[in-house]
């Protein structure tokens, strides 16, 4: 993750991460805004996100909550640790064509060796759209 992370304000991390978030996440759009083991928030642009049929490819989503709830999980498990990520899983509760999802990451459970996250996805007209939840091992890096 972020080293020096623990000695950073909220507004710093909060920079770092949207720079080092990796390749992926900006390719999708996605823009965090709230960084904290407790909770994360992050937004993602359904355009240029979607499947054949014009609808959110059900990927997109489960890219959207692997990315929060991993760096969750990386955040609890702390510098010189990483996070692995051992089962996603995402349950589809609606389709979305345009605007903006936001997802948000609370977490299940924080262990010295697993860290498990939910996060609920939402549409702009705040109707859940998705949920999903990433278990992943902390191990020294």
């Amino acid at each position: 993750m972020v080293d020096g992370m623990d000695m950073m304000s909220a507004a710093d991390l909060l920079a770092a991460i949207n720079t080092s978030s990796g390749a992926l996440a900006h390719t999708m759009g996605i823009t965090f805004q709230e960084v904290s083991v407790e909770r994360l928030v992050a937004t993602m642009p359904v355009e240029g996100n979607t499947q054949p049929y014009g609808m959110l490819h059900g990927g997109a989503t489960a890219v959207l909550a692997e990315s929060l709830a991993s760096t969750g999980a990386a955040l609890h498990a702390g510098q010189n640790r990483i996070a692995i990520g051992l089962d996603l899983n995402v349950t589809h509760h609606r389709a979305v064509r345009d605007g903006t999802l936001t997802g948000v990451a609370t977490p299940v459970y924080l262990g010295g060796t697993l860290a498990s996250y939910e996060v609920a996805v939402y549409d702009d007209a705040g109707r859940r759209i998705g949920t999903a939840r990433l278990t992943c091992a902390l191990r020294d890096s």
